[in-house]
């Protein structure tokens, strides 16, 4: 076989990733919070870059000064023109003095034309924040306990034995030790049920893992183990009442111990030994252990469903989160109209005075060249950003109409497939358009995958969305009686009567999403 080189000529198709397009792809797919903390980033790498801050009522006198900024296309131009900045100390000097004998002028005339400022005995103390929203810092269910054990008259040994305790509570509010060796599995830890009338089952009281525990932490203190049980049970008592119990049942225990009631009442035998059978509303079958009347029973069940399950939980240190709008939709006449929010978002511009000084190093230039190339790309993927959220949120907006205008029962069923034909992107660049990022509308805050549902089958009628059933089956359930509930396929058959066709285990699924207990655990008693 003969081996030879050659030359030829081959035509190819291929998808180049230019660091262009990686960048632009970055960039839409991160949310509000994380766009914010990429430009931050990109502003403390790029020298050439910097924040124009936002033109307020006091800075209209750096309109000029911004309007002045030139376009990033010709920056690339900044060699080229030989354009030189002032070299000397006297001109810098005198420039630097010109500059702020202009400013002081403009504020001073910005000063005196501004209104005065209201009198005291004007100000409406309904419009200022309460006292809670002026704290610094919120106060936490360790502070709260570290106070009253302050003020308690336990000796050193007792107050070292509470701090340990306190500081090993979850936020429930509940005694879990960490970096203790435990005769129980970590996951076998006393769960607090979401639902306060669905306490969790029971731990085995006979568990040798709470004495242990005790045990451990009085050791590391030097504190006798049954002078820390009595430090504990003191603990329990303070407010929250509960707080420091090292299960469900021990914490209700201690609440209707405060209230008054001792081990011979119905209440405390069934928290005691029955609190599996009130999760499961199996109200007959205490009645029939404890030998009592089942109306009695009820009213014990009453009192338990009363109680707090989770003492810790008004203290929770963590505030929910605020959801800050990428785009608006307003309604202007018949028409509504989609505007990007750009408040909070750094105002990039190139620093010319920079680039231009930093060109004159031959040393620098390359890196300078590097970095204009760079703030080009990233001003340019920005703005395209923007402009796709705004067209597909415009798209989203005339396919949904209905929803705008009549409500969630109108919201028609949408697949990425459709907005991306309507705006002639791919499906993946709606995807990641649409993902984490929330829109505004007068009929309030919505993510933007929210737009986008399966359809539903309708007898003699178009389709519905699945969210409109969703939202169909929270009415049936909320205008159900709670004596008697619906059960799923009462729920089917309701929704028949809409001619809307559906599964009975679709309806299950549905409900499960939405957070609804089951008939049975939906049924009240009393």
């Amino acid at each position: 076989m003969e081996v030879r080189l050659s030359q030829q000529l081959k035509m190819s198709q291929t998808l180049v990733m230019t660091p262009q397009l990686q960048m632009a792809i970055k960039l839409l797919a991160l949310s509000r919070l994380e766009l914010i903390d990429q430009v931050q980033a990109e502003l403390t790498e790029n020298p050439i870059l910097e924040d124009t801050g936002e033109a307020g009522p006091g800075n209209d006198w750096r309109e000029a000064d911004v309007a002045s900024t030139p376009s990033i296309d010709r920056l690339a131009e900044i060699e080229a023109r030989g354009e030189n900045l002032p070299t000397s100390h006297e001109e810098r000097g005198a420039m630097e003095a010109t500059k702020s004998e202009e400013y002081w002028e403009k504020f001073l005339d910005a000063y005196a034309n501004q209104s005065p400022l209201p009198s005291q005995s004007r100000l409406n103390t309904e419009d200022l924040p309460s006292a809670d929203q002026t704290l610094s810092r919120r106060g936490t269910l360790s502070d709260y306990l570290e106070w009253q054990v302050s003020l308690s008259n336990f000796n050193d040994e007792e107050r070292a034995f509470a701090m340990l305790v306190i500081h090993n509570l979850d936020d429930n509010g509940y005694l879990t030790l960490k970096g203790i060796e435990r005769d129980a599995k970590p996951g076998e830890a006393p769960a607090v049920e979401a639902d306060d009338d669905a306490p969790p089952v029971e731990e085995d009281r006979n568990s040798s893992q709470k004495t242990t525990n005790i045990e451990d932490l009085a050791r590391e203190v030097g504190l006798d183990p049954e002078d820390a049980e009595e430090v504990l049970r003191l603990l329990q008592q303070m407010d929250p009442i509960g707080v420091g119990s090292r299960d469900l049942r021990e914490c209700l225990l201690v609440q209707v111990e405060h209230f008054g009631y001792d081990k011979d009442d119905l209440v405390w035998q069934v928290i005691d030994r029955h609190l599996h059978n009130v999760e499961r509303r199996n109200f007959g079958a205490i009645a029939r252990d404890l030998k009592c009347e089942l109306t009695d029973v009820y009213e014990g069940a009453k009192i338990i469903q009363a109680l707090e399950p989770r003492p810790g939980r008004n203290f929770t240190s963590e505030d929910a989160p605020a959801i800050t709008p990428d785009v608006y939709v307003h309604k202007v006449g018949d028409e509504y109209v989609v505007s990007t929010n750009d408040d909070g978002l750094p105002k990039l511009r190139i620093n010319e005075q920079q680039a231009r000084s930093l060109m004159k190093d031959p040393k620098a230039k390359q890196f300078v060249q590097d970095k204009l190339q760079s703030a080009k790309w990233f001003v340019r993927s920005l703005d395209q950003r923007q402009k796709t959220i705004v067209k597909v949120t415009r798209s989203i907006v005339e396919k949904q109409r209905d929803f705008f205008e009549r409500g969630i029962e109108y919201l028609k069923p949408m697949i990425l497939r459709d907005v991306a034909e309507a705006v002639g992107m791919h499906e993946s660049t709606i995807s990641r358009v649409t993902t984490n990022k929330y829109v505004h509308t007068p009929r309030g805050i919505f993510e933007l995958k929210y737009f986008f549902n399966s359809s539903i089958q309708r007898e003699g009628a178009d389709d519905i969305a699945s969210e409109s059933v969703k939202q169909a089956i929270k009415k049936i359930i909320a205008e159900e009686d709670a004596r008697s509930p619906l059960s799923d396929e009462q729920i089917v058959k309701r929704l028949e009567g809409q001619k809307i066709l559906i599964a009975r285990r679709t309806v299950a699924k549905y409900r499960e999403m939405l957070g609804i207990l089951s008939s049975a655990k939906r049924k009240q008693y009393f």
